[in-house]
C-alpha cells in the first residue's frame, strides 16, 4: 500500500475526549489533518483545544455510527481516515462478571468498530485508512481480563478479514496493539478493580506511532512497534 499524508486529510476521530483520543487529536492537528471529533459528552468536546467539527454521539447504535460518518463527509466533503479510540474495560474473574458487563464490553469494543466500518467502507476516499485499537491484550490474554481481552481479540480478528476486503477497494485497515498506556481507562472500569500495573506508555507516544504508521503505509501495528 502507498503512504497516506495526514496534511489536509479528512479524519474522523472517535472517542476524541479520551486519554488516547485527546493525544491523537493533538498529533493529527499538528500534522495538518482536518478533524471531525466525536464523543458522547458535548461539554467535554467543547473543552478540547483542537480545531474541527464537534459531534456528540453515543456510538453504541447503528444510527449514531452512520451519523458520525455523515458528519465527517458534510464537514469536509469527503472522508479519508477513520480512527476509533473508543473503548471500555472490566476486571475480574469470569464468574464475577455480570451478563450486562460482558454485553457492554462486546457492544463497545467489538460491535461498535464493526458498525463504524460498515458505514465507512462505502464512502472512504481511494487510499483511505481505518484504524482500530485492539491493544496488546489481543496478542496475549490475561487472567482477570479474559472477557475484556476476548472483546479486543475479536476486533483484531475482524480487522484481519476487513483488511482483505479493503484491499480490493484500494483501502487499508490498520490494527494497532499498543502496550499498556496511561490513558486513565483502567481507573474508569465498568466493573472490577485494576490489578497492579507497571508504568505505561505516554498517550502522546502511542499517538505519534499510530500517525506515523498511517502516513508510512503500514498494514499492521503490533505491540513491538511501540517499543
Amino acid at each position: 500500500m502507498t503512504s497516506t499524508s495526514l496534511d489536509g486529510a479528512s479524519v474522523l476521530l472517535l472517542g476524541a475526549t479520551g486519554g488516547l483520543g485527546g493525544a491523537l487529536g493533538l498529533e493529527l492537528a499538528g500534522r495538518g489533518a482536518r478533524l471531525t471529533l466525536v464523543a458522547r459528552d458535548q461539554d467535554r468536546l467543547d473543552r478540547l483545544d483542537l480545531p474541527g467539527e464537534r459531534v456528540a454521539l453515543d456510538l453504541r447504535s447503528p444510527d449514531s455510527c452512520a451519523a458520525a460518518v455523515r458528519a465527517a463527509v458534510d464537514h469536509t466533503g469527503h472522508l479519508d481516515i477513520v480512527i476509533n479510540a473508543v473503548g471500555v474495560v472490566a476486571f475480574g474473574d469470569v464468574e464475577s462478571l455480570s451478563t450486562d458487563v460482558m454485553e457492554e464490553l462486546f457492544l463497545t469494543n467489538t460491535f461498535l468498530p464493526i458498525m463504524v466500518a460498515r458505514e465507512t467502507m462505502p464512502v472512504l476516499s481511494a487510499g483511505g485508512v481505518v484504524v482500530n485499537i485492539s491493544g496488546v491484550i489481543a496478542e496475549q490474554n490475561l487472567p482477570g481480563m479474559a472477557a475484556y481481552g476476548a472483546s479486543k481479540s475479536a476486533v483484531c480478528a475482524f480487522d484481519q478479514g476487513l483488511a482483505r476486503e479493503a484491499r480490493r477497494r484500494g483501502l487499508r485497515v490498520l490494527d494497532a496493539r499498543p502496550p499498556h498506556t496511561e490513558t486513565g481507562l483502567a481507573g474508569r472500569a465498568i466493573a472490577g478493580t485494576a490489578p497492579p500495573m507497571g508504568i505505561g506508555l505516554e498517550p502522546a507516544t502511542v499517538a505519534r506511532v499510530i500517525c506515523d504508521a498511517v502516513e508510512s503505509g503500514a498494514t499492521d501495528l503490533p505491540s513491538s512497534a511501540f517499543s
